[in-house]
């Protein structure tokens, strides 16, 4: 075989293949097999016919079909093996000779990884905020830890902005019910902003037994985007009683035995999470001044992939219907066609993320062993509250594991280089990394500044949210490679 690799433009080739016949002897077996099974001729079983009398019963061409189909994937990644051209996505094929026994040409055109020229790492400098608990902060966590730990009480008034009700729900969109709004016994925070606009005007100063009706704009479902009319009926009201913050509490609450122990440790808490937000931060930092500086040329076709996933997973939840996701964009302000731009914006600088990170992978010599990956499977599996092997097994089947793995190395390369950075707060004092993620040596098995993206983004959602766990997702559909 021999192949030839043709530069289109910085991120895509054309590959040229050139496979003599003899080579192919091995496809001929095999499809001389696979068409045995499927055709029936008098006097011979299944799968017994021999290859003369089948080309004169079917013909050579489908044979030839059924060779070239299977040949030509097969020997493109002999060639891509041999020139080691780094492919992103699925090539176009097209069958440029064919000359039977003799030879059979093909070219595949694919998108490649571009040639990334990167700026001097050591000379990066980011500046974070500083981390500061005010004793409000503080306050603040106390009160979402005695709240935890609060009772309900029925009250005998109006409903008012923190109260706990019961309430029955029901909606139209021009006279026709809303099957899928109609919800009775529904206990519901008053003010959490957990169901649809408008609500929470409605029964703020409603009693027990009143129905109050609202206009509001659905955002999923068959009528998403359209007007409805709501009603809701207030059928109990309760209200939350908080336990006095003492030493009492302390000890409920926590292992310590005074408040002023309890608070310290909050205090203490908080400043840890606010110092791993300073490493999401510097993270965050550090890529876009190297998106910045370094230019990434897009792979048109990367970028397409990755604009039509965006679109799906935007339509998913509205039963694939563009028409309703425009009604949604029009009850948010914006037009479908800000929508796309938005979209295709997004894409082009996730694609340019992924390369660049590729590329510094590529420098800094990243791997990802299988104890690490194994490491981060454990860790997300954890995260979407399903086993490790559930995990693999939706990630096999939507084409993730190699992504996870890519993830991961991304991950790894980019902690690289924060370390290697210099960054301070806002008062030029040195934020020292290490204290977050440990010594460098120590570090091999998680990526360890995407896993304080993960802990800085938990912590804040137990500051913020009741004791109910969120429901997550597993693995979801995006390709390999982009």
């Amino acid at each position: 075989m021999k192949s030839t690799v043709e530069q289109l433009s910085p991120t895509r080739v054309k590959i040229n293949v050139e496979v003599p016949f003899d080579e192919l002897k091995p496809n001929f077996d095999r499809a001389y097999r696979k068409i045995a099974q499927q055709v029936r001729i008098p006097g011979f079983r299944p799968g017994k016919v021999p290859a003369r009398v089948l080309e004169s019963r079917i013909g050579r061409a489908p044979v030839l079909d059924e060779v070239v189909n299977e040949a030509i994937p097969a020997k493109y990644l002999e060639a891509v093996r041999a020139g080691e051209v780094r492919t992103l996505g699925q090539p176009d094929f097209e069958v440029t000779r064919l000359e039977d026994r003799e030879v059979l040409e093909f070219s595949a055109e694919v998108d490649v990884r571009p040639e990334i020229t990167l700026p001097d790492l050591e000379g990066l400098a980011v500046t974070v905020d500083e981390v500061e608990v005010t004793d409000e902060e503080v306050a603040a966590e106390l009160d979402q830890l005695r709240a935890r730990f609060g009772t309900l009480t029925g009250v005998d008034r109006a409903a008012e902005n923190g109260d706990f009700v019961s309430i029955d729900l029901s909606a139209t969109v021009d006279g026709e019910e809303v099957e899928e709004a109609a919800t009775t016994g529904l206990s519901y925070e008053i003010g959490s902003g957990q169901l649809v606009d408008g609500i929470d005007e409605a029964i703020i100063g409603a009693n027990a037994g009143e129905t109050k009706t609202f206009t509001t704009k659905l955002v999923a479902g068959q009528y998403a985007g359209r007007d409805a009319e709501v009603a809701v009926t207030v059928q109990s009201i309760k209200q939350r009683e908080l336990p006095e913050a003492d030493d009492e509490f302390a000890q409920l609450a926590s292992e310590f035995d005074t408040l002023d122990e309890l608070r310290s440790d909050l205090h203490e808490r908080l400043a840890r999470m606010k110092k791993v937000q300073q490493g999401v931060q510097a993270r965050d930092k550090i890529l876009e001044t190297l998106l910045e500086q370094v230019e990434v040329p897009l792979p048109e076709k990367v970028v397409e992939a990755e604009v039509e996933s965006r679109k799906h997973d935007a339509v998913h939840d509205l039963d694939h219907s563009e028409e309703a996701l425009a009604k949604v964009l029009e009850a948010e302000g914006r037009t479908l066609e800000q929508f796309n731009e938005e979209v295709q914006a997004e894409s082009e600088k996730a694609v340019r993320t992924q390369l660049l990170l590729d590329t510094l992978a590529d420098a800094e010599q990243v791997s990802v062993n299988d104890a690490e990956l194994t490491e981060r499977i454990l860790y997300q599996a954890q995260r979407f509250g399903i086993s490790p092997d559930e995990y693999v097994q939706r990630a096999q089947q939507s084409g993730q594991l190699s992504a996870i793995f890519a993830d991961v190395r991304r991950g790894k390369a980019l902690a690289s280089i924060v370390r290697k950075a210099a960054v301070t707060d806002a008062s030029g004092a040195e934020v020292d990394l290490d204290e977050l993620f440990g010594p460098t040596e120590e570090v091999t098995e998680v990526t360890e500044v995407a896993e304080a993206t993960e802990v800085a983004e938990v912590a804040e959602t137990e500051a913020a949210e009741a004791p109910e766990a969120a429901e997550a997702q597993a693995p979801g559909e995006s390709s390999d490679e982009k």
